[in-house]
């Protein structure tokens, strides 16, 4: 029953994260779209997946790893981050489609790896790792002293440019990298408690 409401919540999620990237909302809601994609709905769905055929973790265990998975996740986050590639998928609709679906498969992947993981010190290390990366590139745009990007430097619901983009970065810092964190956590506080009951 879990893993239905899991999986359920993470779908129903999907559109609201597309409809936030495509939306015209600035660089505040592009940001919003992508962390509930990467972020929010990716773990839901691992989640409501595991342990199933569908989980990529369980069909191929020697090459689906959290290490693994995590340097995929930041290729493609800081990938589309890139003022080529942002530019891109402001400009085109296909690629605005690509970018939203690897967000969701890189997240997918990193949680998938992270709920099957053997050794649970590396499924903490990937998202503990990963948390880091988010809050690295969070705060790089945020703090940064002039728009970065062309085609979402247009500021929405009044803000200016440069506001518009500080608040995406906090979006990212909010969502992202919390995300990431507190499911490290989580699973360091679960294999502590694990260690204490086999002492």
């Amino acid at each position: 029953m879990k893993r239905r409401v899991s999986l359920g919540a993470g779908a129903l999620l999907l559109p609201v994260g597309w409809w936030l990237a495509a939306g015209g909302f600035g660089m505040t809601g592009h940001m919003a779209g992508h962390m509930l994609a990467v972020a929010v709905a990716a773990p839901l769905i691992a989640l409501g997946l595991s342990g199933t055929r569908a989980d990529p973790a369980t069909r191929w265990p020697r090459h689906v790893t959290p290490m693994g998975a995590m340097l995929i996740e930041l290729a493609v986050v800081w990938g589309w981050h890139l003022p080529a590639l942002r530019a891109a998928a402001d400009a085109m609709r296909a690629a605005m489609v690509l970018e939203q679906a690897m967000y969701l498969a890189a997240g997918f992947l990193l949680w998938s790896s992270v709920l099957a993981a053997r050794h649970r010190a590396s499924g903490i290390g990937a998202l503990l790792l990963t948390s880091m990366h988010m809050t690295l590139l969070g705060a790089l745009i945020g703090l940064a002293p002039r728009p970065l990007y062309d085609g979402t430097a247009i500021g929405h619901h009044g803000l200016e440019p440069l506001a518009d983009q500080q608040l995406g970065g906090v979006v990212m810092l909010m969502i992202g990298a919390a995300s990431y964190l507190i499911g490290g956590l989580a699973m360091l506080a679960g294999l502590l408690r694990m260690r204490e009951v086999s002492t």
